[in-house]
């Protein structure tokens, strides 16, 4: 059973909220010289995604500070649903992969995993949580 599945207490699999939406539907900023900490977040929000649940990973509320450090680095924290979780190294890389790609002319991407405060169900945005279906 899924982590959404399990969330929503049922046996259902979950369908990406996106999984029909064209490339253009996850374009993040256009590549800037200056990155901005709203402008990490969307490139994240548009581009990263928990596959099991089908939802990108800021609304999920695993991203919990952005810093941008002189203009050339970039410092993100972010959890993972648990510490086992599988897919953690492709997030994380989702995560330096779509910042680079927003903004290229970048020195760091710094991704550090932190377990404080640990994620729980209360953590997604209620946009999120609507879609999904949590009442």
């Amino acid at each position: 059973m899924s982590l959404l599945n399990r969330l929503r207490g049922k046996n259902d699999e979950p369908r990406p909220p996106e999984a029909d939406a064209g490339p253009s539907a996850r374009a993040g900023p256009t590549a800037s010289a200056e990155p901005t900490v709203e402008g990490v977040r969307e490139a994240i929000r548009k581009n990263v995604y928990d596959p099991e649940l089908g939802f990108n990973i800021v609304d999920l509320g695993l991203v919990y500070d952005i810093q941008v450090v002189g203009g050339k680095h970039v410092d993100i924290k972010m959890t993972l649903t648990s510490p086992g979780c599988p897919i953690g190294p492709q997030l994380i890389g989702g995560v330096q992969t779509y910042v680079n790609r927003a903004y290229p002319d970048l020195d760091a991407i710094n991704v550090h995993v932190v377990w404080t405060p640990m994620w729980n169900p209360d953590m997604i945005s209620q946009e999120a949580k609507d879609q999904l279906g949590f009442f």
